[in-house]
């Protein structure tokens, strides 16, 4: 008999994770011979532009990058970033302090709990939110404190709301725009608020701006950085996986409070070590080279979004029309819950969608699709919907 060593407390408090178990249901629809159409996981299908994989190619036959890379990531790397943020959102930051090489924005999320936050410390979360906001809280022995976000709020959560005894413990605050599951836009007037009231609680915020270059429709996500004062309590987490469709490559950077960053530096020499260099010039191809690229893959986005958006209208669902993202947040119809109606259409149609609640329980009454398949498959998903009783 094989011995069973127990999980950690830390571990047995987490639910399984949300996309693990997507991929294990759908898993076993393909064994069954289902034809699966995937818009479960965010993971981008169009491949990564081409200047940027030769580069890539380039530097790794390179023997100067075969070996650690430093901790903080390339200067030249960091450089590149302070190049880009100061064209696109006119913020200037000092890249030897106010910029770190990440791998993979998930990863600096992780991380930053570790670094400032005490046993019994709260954490304000959106909810719906990504789930690794809730499992780095719990990792760090913080106490996660749920922001409900509401369709009624345009998903902005109300801050002034949250209770003094939960404030007096709160030491950190996630913030995610545009947001994921929601799809929703924060406008610049909303990240000022949450500006000056982390300033007020002496709160840590952490915003989550993976999503920021993905968008329709004219509308141009801001940076919290941009609101003044910001630096003082705040950092950005940006990634080039979503941005440049580079989700594999893991690299991504966090930018603002020097003092933040370093606590989260701090952790990371401790567990990893680093970004292998040659991704990191690849990195510096993507920041510098042509953008055209990102508005091509807007443009595809685009189109997919309309289609999966209008098809469902048409069959009578009440779908929201998201500015950004590449996920359609879709209210569930009368009578099911996300949890029921994700199956039913995988097993009666052989759609992936992520039932909301694995969000969070404010996610609950809401599937999120993801527009990362080709648009015949969005119009055959459609189409396998309409043939559904629902």
């Amino acid at each position: 008999m094989k011995r069973q060593f127990p999980y950690a407390t830390r571990l047995r408090q987490l639910p399984p994770y949300l996309f693990a178990e997507i991929d294990r249901l759908k898993q076993e629809a393909i064994k069954r011979g289902t034809d699966i159409i995937d818009l479960g996981v965010g993971d981008p299908d169009l491949p990564t532009p081409p200047h940027i994989v030769k580069r890539m190619a380039e530097a790794a036959a390179d023997p100067r990058h075969h070996r650690y890379p430093s901790y903080e990531g390339l200067l030249e790397f960091r450089e590149a970033v302070a190049e880009w943020y100061r064209n696109r959102f006119g913020v200037d930051l000092d890249p030897t302090t106010e910029v770190l090489t990440l791998i993979g924005s998930k990863e600096g999320i992780a991380h930053m709990p570790l670094a400032f936050i005490e046993p019994g410390d709260a954490v304000l979360i959106p909810d719906p939110g990504y789930p690794v906001y809730q499992a780095a809280t719990a990792f760090a022995g913080g106490t996660p404190y749920a922001l409900p976000l509401y369709p009624s709020n345009g998903f902005l959560p109300d801050l002034e709301s949250i209770p003094v005894d939960v404030l007096r413990k709160a030491r950190m605050l996630f913030l995610n725009y545009p947001n994921n599951p929601t799809a929703a836009g924060a406008p610049e007037a909303f990240l000022a608020q949450a500006v000056t009231f982390a300033r007020r609680h002496r709160l840590i915020l952490c915003h989550d701006a993976a999503y920021s270059e993905i968008a329709f429709d004219g509308f141009r996500p801001s940076s919290v950085l941009s609101v003044e004062g910001a630096k003082e309590v705040a950092i950005e987490y940006h990634s080039l996986s979503k941005t440049y469709n580079m989700t594999g490559w893991r690299i991504g950077f966090a930018v603002g409070n020097a003092h933040l960053l370093a606590g989260l530096g701090r952790i990371k020499t401790n567990v990893d070590s680093g970004v292998f260099q040659a991704i990191q010039l690849a990195g510096i191809e993507a920041l510098k080279g042509p953008q055209d690229c990102v508005a091509a893959h807007c443009k595809v986005y685009q189109e997919r979004r309309d289609v999966l958006v209008e098809g469902l209208t048409r069959l009578g669902w009440n779908v929201p029309r998201p500015r950004a993202t590449f996920y359609v947040w879709i209210p569930v119809p009368p009578g099911q819950n996300s949890t029921e109606l994700a199956k039913r259409l995988l097993s009666e149609a052989g759609i992936v969608m992520t039932p909301g609640i694995g969000f969070g329980p404010h996610g609950e009454g809401f599937i999120r699709a993801a527009l990362t398949v080709p648009v015949d498959q969005i119009r055959e998903a459609v189409e396998r919907i309409g043939t559904m009783s629902l």
